[in-house]
């Protein structure tokens, strides 16, 4: 078992996955919560190599959706760090477009 702080959640599943889950617990002789937290933390770890939902992530980085810090727990420190590089250049970018902009209105 992890030495990482656990955090109670509670959700409603559809019955025959839980049913799926608990079958397979007791197939390798543990209970329903680990089932769940491996199967969770496979999700997570495949979704933050899937080039697609990284978009998604970095988009809702942009849009102050999310923290660096939970930016960086997604898709690694040098992703995100390559992230925050670029919503900083981007906002630079803006901000010399806008004033331009004005200077010439």
């Amino acid at each position: 078992m992890s030495s990482e702080r656990k955090k109670r959640v509670q959700f409603r599943a559809p019955r025959g996955l839980v049913e799926r889950a608990d079958a397979l617990a007791t197939v390798f002789e543990t209970d329903r919560t680990d089932i769940l937290t491996n199967a969770l933390r496979k999700y997570l770890r495949e979704a933050s190599h899937d080039d697609d939902i990284k978009q998604e992530i970095a988009g809702a980085y942009y849009d102050n959706g999310i923290t660096f810090q939970q930016l960086k727990e997604l898709v690694g420190h040098e992703e995100a760090a390559n992230f925050r590089v670029l919503k900083n250049q981007l906002s630079e970018e803006f901000l010399d477009e806008t004033a331009t902009e004005l200077a010439d209105s």
